[in-house]
């Protein structure tokens, strides 16, 4: 059965611009054995930052523009493959988007948020239209960015239609600490999938970041977990451990049938 080397990053929200922050990326990647690593993901809108008001049109860029540009560069010099959050410019409207290439720059995944949260988000972004599962390294994933994965019906979904690890890019404030401590165990314990909760730490503006990322197995056991600092955490994805997981608690083969049933 498959496996998939995953490193998540948490960064330090008050890193300056795009520039800093991949420049401060690349040096944590330099730092690390990437040997059996094959994909690195990243927070929620990473490229920009996440409160930074009008700042956000300025910097925001296209699919192929300079964000994917300098990543690719990275991708390449590190050989993986990379899971990051960007603002995304796209026929004059602006997306809150997660997008995954691998380590020749092809995209694999261009995910839009598909629901976007009242505050800091209304009215700055439009909403994605679709799920996105895609097959790297013979592991299903899917990506639900923040707020899409705090509704059960969207981790469900996205389960019942195959994914198997479910990364969720974040930009979760410190007074919700309930999400990444409960929350998110929780969805990847009912659908029995891996979930990969990555977020920032620290502050910017005045937003302060709870930090908390973490790895969670279909059983809904933390296999890493940061605290309020940067930092980077490992786990290896299993398919055959999805699989044991739903055998044992069926929800998403029932979920299916229910579907099925009623169509």
């Amino acid at each position: 059965m498959p496996d998939l080397g995953l490193m998540l990053v948490q960064n330090q929200a008050s890193l300056a611009d795009f520039s800093e922050r991949v420049d401060w990326l690349d040096q944590m990647l330099s730092q690390q054995n990437l040997e059996a690593i094959d994909l690195v993901t990243l927070p929620e809108l990473f490229c920009s930052g996440y409160n930074i008001g009008s700042a956000i049109y300025d910097c925001a860029a296209e699919r192929t523009g300079k964000f994917y540009k300098r990543m690719t560069q990275l991708a390449h010099r590190h050989q993986i493959a990379i899971h990051y959050g960007y603002p995304e410019l796209s026929n004059g409207t602006l997306c809150n988007s997660a997008q995954m290439i691998d380590s020749s720059g092809e995209i694999i995944v261009d995910y839009r948020k598909r629901l976007i949260p009242p505050g800091i988000e209304e009215g700055v972004f439009s909403k994605g239209k679709h799920d996105s599962i895609v097959t790297f390294k013979g592991v299903k994933i899917a990506t639900l960015i923040c707020y899409d994965a705090e509704f059960p019906e969207n981790v469900r979904r996205v389960a019942v239609n195959g994914a198997q690890l479910i990364l969720v890019p974040t930009a979760l404030s410190a007074q919700w600490g309930v999400v990444a401590e409960k929350v998110m165990p929780t969805r990847a314990f009912e659908n029995g999938v891996y979930l990969c909760y990555a977020n920032q730490s620290g502050s910017e503006n005045d937003m302060r970041y709870y930090g908390g990322s973490c790895i969670v197995d279909p059983h809904g056991v933390d296999l890493a977990r940061l605290g309020v600092q940067e930092g980077i955490i490992t786990a290896k994805i299993s398919t055959e451990v999805v699989k044991r997981a739903q055998e044992r608690l069926p929800y998403c083969s029932v979920s299916k049938k229910i579907l099925n049933e009623e169509s």
